[in-house]
């Protein structure tokens, strides 16, 4: 009897420290990106950092027998290549949106994600129109979305430029994976694996294109040879740690508790993002801006919890799923892991 009741004591808080684990991240991840944007002002290098790191990682505890991921293939590769540019494209805007916008104004607009994809998912994928509910749920975002935008200081072109690219991008890659990503049948690690090394081999045509490397190369000109000074380094190095440890957390989180409880902890990340840059940072949006940010952080309550009422699927994953290709069941499984997994880390960066 009191083995059982150690085993259930470690498993409680075995998943706790999951659940934990995965809220500071994901809260903390976009002011760490902001932070890291603003001293190392490169987003295509900077994001390239985060690809290798996350592929780096994925491989190395692969290595160690720590999770499993499917190996690369050029076969799967060239197939993978579109997903991965949209996705590039969709972290490259984002990097590009802090750049030049305050973490609140990201969140607004990453907020507005479901009412886009709704859309997409109705004019695109035949999917049904949203119920009541999740129609109500996106006119509130809307509306808290348009109220931001309204009384934001912080209005530039290039910021809202870079805000609408975001949600091309973030949307046709949340559209695009529900329909032809999860086909390849690759487990949720092997989809972190394909995403950060294709990535990181697009990187470079991203520098020629964008111009960067010019930057780069004279800044490495007249600082030394380095582009890093101590807070740089740090500010970079807390970003790319933090974007391999929410695709652990994320994942091991998800199969560790309930759709529900992952949903309502996704939505309290978001507040705990908020009050957080509230807290430390200095450039953020006024009291009513403050008060739209949290209307429309509350649609998307309203949204989440009209979506998680009607499925009838729980995505549960055992030990020896994760452990398989996936080959054959990846229809219902896979488009729920697969699609919350990577949209849970670019919530984040």
């Amino acid at each position: 009897m009191s083995a059982i009741r150690f085993d259930a004591s470690k498993q409680y808080y075995a998943t706790s420290s999951l659940v934990v684990g995965y809220a500071l991240c994901s809260s903390l991840l976009a002011v760490i990106n902001k932070f890291a944007i603003t001293n190392f002002n490169y987003p295509g290098l900077l994001t390239a950092l985060q690809y290798l790191t996350s592929a780096l990682g994925v491989w190395v505890l692969g290595k160690f027998g720590l999770l499993h991921h499917d190996p690369f293939t050029l076969e799967n590769a060239k197939k993978f290549l579109p997903a991965a540019f949209i996705f590039y494209l969709a972290i490259f805007t984002n990097t590009n949106l802090l750049r030049h916008a305050n973490v609140d104004t990201f969140i607004v607009f990453r907020s507005c994600t479901p009412l886009l994809v709704a859309v997409a998912d109705t004019a695109f994928r035949e999917q049904p129109c949203p119920s009541k509910l999740t129609f109500l749920s996106l006119v509130v975002i809307l509306g808290g979305a348009v109220g931001y935008v309204a009384t934001d200081s912080g209005f530039t072109l290039t910021a809202y430029s870079w805000a609408f690219a975001y949600l091309v991008t973030i949307t046709t890659e949340m559209v695009y994976i529900k329909h032809m990503v999860t086909n390849l049948g690759l487990n949720t690690w092997g989809f972190v694996f394909y995403n950060n090394l294709l990535s990181l081999m697009m990187a470079p045509l991203f520098w020629i294109i964008t111009g960067e490397y010019v930057e780069v190369f004279i800044a490495m000109g007249s600082n030394g040879g380095t582009l890093f000074n101590p807070v740089a380094f740090i500010a970079v190095s807390l970003s790319c740690v933090f974007g391999l440890l929410i695709s652990f957390f994320g994942f091991a989180a998800r199969k560790a508790i309930s759709a529900t409880a992952f949903t309502v902890t996704g939505v309290v990340n978001k507040f705990l993002t908020v009050a957080i840059n509230v807290l430390i940072w200095d450039k953020h949006a006024s009291p009513f801006g403050l008060m739209c940010l949290l209307f429309t952080i509350a649609g998307g309550v309203l949204y989440q919890q009209s979506v998680t009422g009607v499925s009838t699927t729980p995505p549960q994953w055992d030990s020896a799923m994760s452990k398989q290709d996936n080959k054959n069941d990846h229809h219902n499984y896979g488009d729920s892991d697969e699609e919350k997994g990577i949209s849970g880390k670019i919530s984040g960066l």
